[in-house]
């Protein structure tokens, strides 16, 4: 499905900066700038562990370790990489074990206008695209009815989601303010190689090796699973986009709802995972679960002309495909 902003050439040469570059999603990022010729810097907490994820990711570029909450290291870190583009996949609280309220502000509210402002004082002017792409969460919608639109009003009822619509709300305040060209992606149900432990596919796979059951929920909850690599591809054609108004707010998801159950089956098949292992409501629905309608994504195509296409079958097939070359280090996890 490719479109008018398809990375092709158009990192070629071009200084881009990641934040949270080992995590989840900030590594695929990293994969696919390396893949269109940037160059690539790669801020990291802890080198150690990024250096084994960089190389089964086939990721390369200058790693900075840094803590990012602290504001003078980051606008010491912008003075020094003069980045063109700037994507922060940097956040706290999608891992269960990371609870800490204060630190949910700090990290996803905060340092977003700190990021801003260091940003601001040097960007490139010869830059067409985006200055900075930040990752949004489908938890910023909250509890609301209806197709999840990005004009919805939002109403998170977890930390995280609140913290990440604030975040979300200080880079649309600040690309006002200094004149800055910014967009939210906002993701949802994100799978595929390098998920945290505990989520749905990494259980499933843990299972299939290890010949135990899998203890699900009912699995009733529809959600919009989008592949990792497909994310990473739209983040990089959002970068690219010269016609998005500052600091707007771009679901990036399928448009297309699966249930957990469904998913849970078609993850079986392709792992061969005996379907009576799946023990379906062996454990509750948590109660910050969203239940929501499909996710509009008129918006993301009318931007980039196109969207994710990786169907859930297809993603599992990828990511089993991708742990097979790479493992053990293709699912490693950094925080």
């Amino acid at each position: 499905m490719n479109g008018n902003h398809h990375p092709g050439d158009g990192y070629r040469g071009v200084t881009a900066l990641v934040l949270g570059s080992a995590g989840f999603i900030g590594r695929w990022v990293a994969r696919e700038l390396c893949r269109h010729g940037a160059k690539v810097h790669l801020v990291v907490r802890d080198k150690n562990i990024a250096k084994e994820v960089f190389l089964a990711y086939e990721i390369h570029g200058e790693v900075i370790e840094l803590d990012l909450r602290n504001p003078d290291l980051l606008t010491d870190l912008f003075q020094q990489v003069r980045p063109s583009i700037t994507f922060n996949l940097a956040g706290y609280g999608v891992d269960p074990t990371e609870r800490d309220d204060e630190t949910a502000y700090r990290t996803n509210t905060e340092m977003v206008a700190a990021i801003c402002s260091a940003v601001a004082e040097v960007k490139d002017v010869n830059w067409a695209g985006q200055d900075l792409i930040h990752a949004g969460s489908a938890l910023e919608y909250g509890t609301i009815d209806g197709d999840l639109a990005e004009d919805a009003i939002p109403n998170p009822t977890t930390a995280y989601g609140k913290s990440k619509l604030a975040g979300t709300t200080q880079l649309a305040r600040c690309c006002d303010e200094l004149r800055l060209k910014g967009l939210t992606a906002r993701l949802f149900t994100v799978f595929g190689p390098g998920e945290h432990d505990g989520r749905l596919l990494p259980s499933l796979l843990e299972a299939a090796a290890a010949d135990t059951p899998v203890l699900l929920t009912s699995g009733v909850q529809e959600r919009d699973f989008t592949y990792v690599g497909d994310v990473a591809e739209g983040l990089l054609r959002l970068g690219l986009n010269t016609t998005a108004r500052p600091g707007e707010v771009v679901n990036l998801a399928t448009g297309q709802l699966t249930s957990v159950r469904s998913f849970a089956e078609q993850a079986a098949h392709v792992l061969e995972l005996p379907q009576d292992r799946l023990s379906f409501g062996a454990k509750p629905t948590r109660s910050e679960e969203m239940k929501h309608s499909a996710v509009t994504v008129a918006r993301l195509q009318q931007l980039i002309s196109w969207r994710p296409a990786t169907t859930v079958d297809e993603g599992i097939a990828e990511t089993l495909r991708f742990i097979r070359l790479h493992a053990p280090a293709a699912m490693m996890q950094t925080h």
